[in-house]
């Protein structure tokens, strides 16, 4: 059998990047060769890259190579179309390049926001498949809206009470469940364009395919609706570092897509002198902005609640030009003091999940986060903030049954009774308490099964590579 010459191109943002090249990694493994492509600004910050055979890197300037920093709508969707115009033209120098070399890619991966990619390839007659960062249920969603439930959707989502049933779905949608680009509330007008035209691409194919950053146990309805046209879903995941699943590489313990962080505090001593599931661990991503006052609402209830706690706050570019007039957190130096509590900016986030000190995890939904959180065994307090997030939050309280949904007030504020209110209930020793971690270990078991040979996941990616040469 040939070799595989697989060309990954990602959009330059961590979220993207992580499961890419955790992709990048299985497909190498099971004897694929990969180029992973990105921008020169990512490519320039990220810390452990993999360096193993079989895998090269390229980069191509997005025309912000020292950074790029979003200042409104209008300028993103500038970005964007910059963005398309540069890497085409890095994608058709590349794929070029590599035919006249006589060494030509079979196949073209490319994540979300990147429709161009796979039109640059179709110009080479060079199969193209899409890795789909997050749930398939999302997918379905999104699928569903552009075919024929618009209307539907938009006028269920009117009313916050109202139940929408999607086909294909086993449990029932509230406003606050949908994907918050769907939502009249949206003020990102960038992206929706976006994954209509993903969508549209894959109707235009004759056998689409996409590949899906989940596992089957874990979305069994989502993967095989027969509604979701001729497009077959794929899953393939959860593509995160080997150590934290199958064991296969002990070495493999970083994601390779982290971002460089400037004196990033020693936390592995101060988790290791605590008593085991005891810890809460708080993190909203990396794209995610907390307004002061909900910051100080998480600080409040986290001291009030007596757990000891360990919470990520990055020193974000975005966060000082919204906050500028403000001060900064009201109960760092209380925090600070706190033997209880420890912040950080950074840190190994399947590390620390997988820590015998983790009882819960604060988190806003991001579908990675989800993801290491459930193949860790980690109860979760939902907190989702936009985009997936609010899906992945219903999967996580109504369908895996591993975490609870915080509630917001009248002017979208989490208030400290609340945030308090959910982590005794995570972290108690109540029957409910109990249900959470006994589920949470259920999904665990899934998601390591699923990755280890003969699993579900590793079949699905050792048919699909057999399929690629056929």
């Amino acid at each position: 059998m040939a070799q595989h010459n697989f060309l990954i191109i990602s959009y330059p943002i961590q979220g993207h990047i992580n499961p890419a090249l955790q992709f990048a990694k299985r497909v190498i493994n099971l004897g694929a060769h990969v180029t992973f492509a990105t921008t020169i600004y990512l490519h320039r910050r990220l810390v452990n890259k993999p360096t193993i055979p079989g895998l090269s890197f390229a980069a191509f300037s997005d025309g912000y190579d020292d950074g790029y920093v979003a200042k409104d709508d209008d300028d993103i969707a500038f970005y964007i179309s910059e963005h398309k115009k540069r890497g085409s033209e890095f994608l058709r120098n590349i794929i070029f390049s590599a035919k006249q070399e006589n060494h030509p890619f079979t196949c073209l991966i490319y994540t979300l926001m990147l429709p161009w990619a796979p039109k640059v390839a179709r110009e080479f007659d060079l199969p193209s498949v899409l890795l789909w960062i997050q749930a398939a249920t999302v997918f379905d969603i999104y699928y569903y809206y552009f075919h024929n439930h618009r209307e539907y959707i938009t006028n269920k989502s009117e009313d916050a009470k109202c139940s929408i049933d999607l086909p294909g779905l086993s449990f029932s949608l509230k406003i606050h469940d949908l994907p918050s680009f769907l939502l009249a509330s949206n003020v990102y007008t960038f992206a929706l364009p976006s994954f209509k035209e993903h969508v549209q691409i894959l109707d235009e194919e004759t056998n689409p395919r996409v590949l899906v950053n989940t596992v089957e146990e874990f979305e069994s309805d989502a993967l095989k609706d027969d509604d979701v046209g001729k497009i077959k879903m794929i899953p393939i995941g959860p593509l995160i570092p080997s150590a934290f699943l199958d064991g296969k590489d002990p070495s493999d313990t970083s994601s390779g897509g982290d971002v460089i962080c400037v004196d990033s505090e020693e936390y592995h001593e101060w988790l290791d002198l605590k008593g085991e599931s005891s810890v809460v661990y708080v993190s909203f991503g990396t794209l995610a902005i907390l307004s002061k006052k909900q910051m100080d609402e998480i600080a409040c209830a986290l001291l009030d609640s007596g757990f000891p706690f360990l919470w990520v706050i990055r020193d974000n570019k975005l966060q000082k030009q919204k906050d500028e007039d403000d001060d900064e957190l009201s109960y760092r130096e209380e925090i600070e003091k706190n033997v209880n509590g420890r912040i950080v900016k950074w840190c190994s986030q399947v590390e620390v999940l997988s820590h015998s000190s983790l009882g819960c995890f604060v988190t806003h939904c991001g579908w990675n986060s989800t993801l290491e959180c459930l193949s860790s065994g980690v109860p979760m307090v939902a907190f989702p903030q936009w985009t997936d997030q609010t899906t992945n939050a219903k999967l996580i309280e109504d369908v895996w049954k591993t975490g609870v949904r915080m509630d917001r007030d009248e002017d979208g504020i989490v208030k400290a009774e609340e945030i308090r209110r959910c982590l005794e209930l995570v972290m108690g020793k109540g029957e409910k308490a109990e249900e959470l971690r006994r589920n949470a270990k259920k999904w665990k078991s899934f998601a390591r099964k699923a990755v280890k040979e003969g699993g579900s996941s590793d079949k699905n990616l050792r048919n699909f590579l057999h399929a690629c040469y056929n």
